[in-house]
């Protein structure tokens, strides 16, 4: 991949979506469209989307019984995403059909821990153990399934290429250096997590509501 950069583009209007993506459209690598867009425009959007010629992540992190999340991604067939998710927590039997029903150029990762989520959040549904603990249970359990890779933070994302040097590493929450760090609680600079193994760099805020985002893209660009 020649540009890891996904532009998150989580905008509740289709037209600003698209008119962002087109601008950084050089300095990227692909779009990431999460529940906020796919619940807002629908498949609609991702077609509109699609015709940047892009590839689309789809970060839907579907999560229920095997057979729901199995149809769901049969049901998006049609969208021909490169990568979307799904929750690692759903367990072995629902990642395994989720990627049964994939299409065969669509890459399956399981979401391991929210970076928006540290220990004590952890704590507070039940997990015993730290977030970076947690992140490679689940890591296993998708290898095990049969994923292609995992959705995990910059600070776990060595741990997991370590533990799984083929695998396909989506790392999101990432902040070029100085940033704010909104409601992220663990992140790097996209330069660190490439260099960790991060196979995908999902960055949004940064770029999209810099008062620059051509600028904002290609010093991050520059960067890797």
């Amino acid at each position: 991949m020649s540009n890891p950069v996904y532009l998150a583009l989580d905008l509740p209007q289709l037209r600003e979506a698209k008119e962002l993506a087109t601008r950084v459209k050089a300095h990227i690598g692909g779009v990431k469209l999460g529940l906020e867009f796919f619940c807002a425009h629908g498949a609609h959007g991702v077609h509109m989307l699609s015709g940047l010629g892009l590839p689309v992540f789809l970060d839907l992190k579907l999560y229920d019984i095997p057979n729901t999340v199995a149809r769901a991604m049969q049901a998006i067939h049609v969208l021909e995403p490169a990568i979307v998710t799904v929750h690692a927590s759903g367990g072995r039997a629902m990642m395994e059909d989720a990627k049964a029903a994939a299409g065969e150029h669509t890459r399956v990762v399981g979401v391991t821990t929210l970076t928006s989520m540290d220990d004590r959040d952890l704590a507070r549904t039940g997990v015993e153990g730290s977030a970076h603990e947690q992140v490679l249970r689940l890591t296993d359990l998708a290898r095990e399934a049969g994923l292609d890779g995992v959705v995990c933070s910059g600070k776990e994302v060595k741990a997991v290429h370590d533990r799984w040097k083929d695998g396909f590493h989506v790392v999101p929450g990432l902040r070029p250096a100085g940033s704010d760090a909104g409601d992220q609680k663990r992140i790097v600079t996209p330069r660190k997590a490439r260099d960790d193994g991060a196979s995908v760099l999902v960055i949004g805020r940064p770029i999209s509501r810099a008062d620059d985002p051509v600028a904002a893209a290609r010093a991050i660009e520059a960067t890797l």
